[in-house]
């Protein structure tokens, strides 16, 4: 087969556009995190109506668990959907996958509540929300396969990078939907049905999608494999069972993945929740911000998928991950400035610390706010401190009480066991909260939103530049026979489970310590250990012929 055409006459359809490939792969995949991404945005609501048979903390920690699966089973989908795509082939394997995602979700807007047939609804929920991350699991490899499959010789960078727009991009239509009918409806009948119509109308889109793919081939590289009897028999055994395979899959792994995962989240998921949760911008006007900073960084996607056509994968998404291994904390600390003038401010003419022993601390995470603190003086401190969303910092002290200082002020906080607690010591630390500056939400009119949206553009820019090549780089670090199986599992662990996970373990690291921006570890060190696993270990791919 000639690689340099890229088309070989007789396999597949003849005449074939090379723009209704790419059009094709990426409005379904569009499609399908369009629907994974309405669980996430909806959860309150899913909650609400799916677990209402509990108090309501339970609920909600039970509808984000249900999300969470869809994170945790995509590399269980990559397993399974990876194999049939290795064996039966590309087309008909993200045909499968996608309608499994479509009427998983189609199927959330019909499901009756908890009020109407009890347990049943939750338990069909979480099923549901299982299909929609297995079959996740299968599109990406079964869509990025068939685009580099399709490209000619020094392109793949190029026409595998829109696949790459589609995370983004359904993100985007998940918000711009739920955004406007919030607005066109209003909150109560949003709430009461409203919420059900971005679900249901999610039908058409999956018709259209399906139509649409129907009218593409299979891919020639497969098409003559499977011609020539080389396709491989057992996958899965051949991808993970034999070192020389297994090799790359690590490497893959923990070379590009990891680090591309944490950089990804961090830039469109924790940048988000950084803004309305900690920084208290309102949540529209956060995703108003968000949306324009997408909409600008998105064609950089492309770019650098040329881009690494022309210089190598691997120098873009290793300098990708460098970059934002040394610029999270400036970035961070200026979107503070951008977004909460007064906040950031405030941290600097008073800071708030904590003097307590530390062994007498628990973890103040509490991501419902119900949760009690209150055994001893250092768990009332930071549960005042956390429940309102006032960074602090500890200082080691002796003895069972603890002490708040806010700049000068000080206050005494006695221990639970010797001393009632005091309502009027929480007036009084408050009071002395609002006279040091520190606000209870960001003011709208002192937001420097051309300040904001650029910032999160440079945050979107370090996304296009490890998430743009990645796909061509998977594509081709792993033999024909193998490649579906063998390049899903590693992007899916990597995403669904190192950046799926990051916004609770960057909460989570907040809550314990009190400083706003340590949460920005966890993405630091996965990136940074990416950096040093990937200069060291993983190839230059751009110049390799993947028919073999």
């Amino acid at each position: 087969m000639a690689g340099s055409a890229g088309w070989v006459p007789g396999q597949g359809r003849v005449g074939q556009n090379e723009k209704l490939v790419i059009a094709a792969s990426s409005l379904g995949t569009v499609f399908e995190w369009y629907d994974f991404y309405l669980y996430g945005l909806l959860a309150a609501h899913i909650s609400a109506q799916f677990f209402s048979g509990v108090n309501e903390t339970t609920g909600f920690i039970l509808a984000l668990a249900a999300f969470a699966a869809g994170f945790a089973v995509r590399p269980f989908g990559a397993l399974v959907f990876g194999r049939i795509g290795d064996l039966v082939g590309r087309k008909n394997t993200f045909l499968v996958t996608m309608g499994l995602m479509g009427l998983s979700t189609f199927a959330v807007g019909l499901l009756p509540s908890y009020a109407t047939i009890g347990v049943a609804a939750p338990f069909v929920l979480v099923g549901l929300r299982l299909l929609q991350g297995l079959a996740l699991g299968g599109e990406y490899g079964g869509a990025a396969t068939y685009v580099a499959e399709h490209a000619p010789e020094g392109k793949r960078g190029l026409y595998t990078s829109w696949i790459q727009t589609t995370a983004t991009m359904g993100l985007f239509a998940a918000l711009l939907v739920v955004i406007g009918l919030r607005s066109a409806i209003g909150e109560a009948d949003f709430a009461a049905w409203g919420w059900r119509v971005p679900f249901l109308v999610s039908i058409v889109l999956l018709a259209v999608s399906i139509w649409i793919r129907l009218q593409l081939a299979e891919s020639p590289i497969f098409q003559k494999m499977k011609e020539e009897g080389t396709t491989s028999k057992a996958p899965i055994k051949e991808a993970f069972g034999e070192w020389k395979n297994l090799r790359w899959v690590l490497i893959a792994l923990f070379g590009a993945g990891a680090g591309q995962a944490v950089v990804w989240y961090t830039g469109q998921f924790y940048a988000l929740f950084y803004l309305e949760k900690v920084l208290k911008v309102d949540g529209a006007t956060a995703n108003i911000l968000i949306a324009i900073a997408l909409a600008i960084g998105t064609p950089f996607f492309v770019i650098f998928g040329w881009l690494s056509d022309r210089i190598g994968r691997k120098p873009i998404i290793l300098a990708g991950c460098a970059l934002a291994m040394v610029s999270y904390f400036p970035l961070f600390h200026a979107l503070t400035r951008a977004a909460n003038p007064a906040l950031a401010a405030a941290s600097v003419s008073a800071p708030i610390v904590v003097r307590t022993d530390p062994a007498t601390c628990s973890l103040q995470f509490d991501p419902v706010g119900r949760n009690k603190f209150d055994r001893t003086s250092c768990d009332l401190a930071k549960a005042y401190l956390a429940k309102a969303g006032l960074p602090y910092s500890t200082e080691a002290a002796a003895g069972r009480e603890s002490v708040i200082a806010i700049g000068a002020a000080r206050f005494d906080v006695p221990d639970p066991a010797t001393v009632p607690n005091d309502p009027a010591r929480w007036k009084a630390v408050g009071d002395a909260v609002a006279a040091a500056g520190y606000p209870t939400k960001a003011d709208p009119a002192r937001i420097d939103r051309v300040s904001v949206v650029a910032i999160l553009f440079a945050l979107v820019l370090l996304v296009t530049m490890v998430y743009g090549p990645i796909a061509a780089l998977l594509v081709e670090l792993f033999p024909s026979r193998i490649r579906y199986t063998s390049m899903s599992l590693p992007y899916h662990i990597a995403n669904g489970w190192f950046g799926g996970f990051l916004p609770t373990t960057a909460f989570a690291i907040v809550a314990a310590t009190g400083n706003i921006y340590d949460g920005l570890w966890y993405p630091v060190i996965v990136a940074g250990a990416t950096v040093v696993i990937g200069l060291t270990f993983l190839p230059e791919t751009f110049r390799r012929r993947i028919e073999d």
